[in-house]
């Protein structure tokens, strides 16, 4: 299986990006009603330029932001 497909069988959407790359992204409710949102950031050659996390409240608000990848900025208040 190629990283193309297997981020395409992970995330399930994407958006395409300038110059050949993708923006993956997986939603997954929570239980009260928030939603997190994971996204994956790559190049052409489907190497990973940036990963994060999306917190969404219940009404599709954001309320925070954790950058994991390349450098983990620990979680900040959107």
């Amino acid at each position: 299986m190629t990283t193309r497909t297997k981020n395409e069988k992970t995330f399930g959407q994407w958006d395409e990006l300038p110059g050949g790359g993708r923006c993956y992204r997986l939603d997954v409710p929570g239980r009260q009603g928030w939603l997190a949102r994971y996204c994956k950031e790559v190049d052409a050659s489907e190497m990973t330029l940036r990963f994060w996390q999306e917190i969404y409240d219940d009404h599709g608000n954001p309320i925070e932001v954790h950058e994991k990848y390349p450098v983990d900025r620990g979680h900040r208040k959107a």
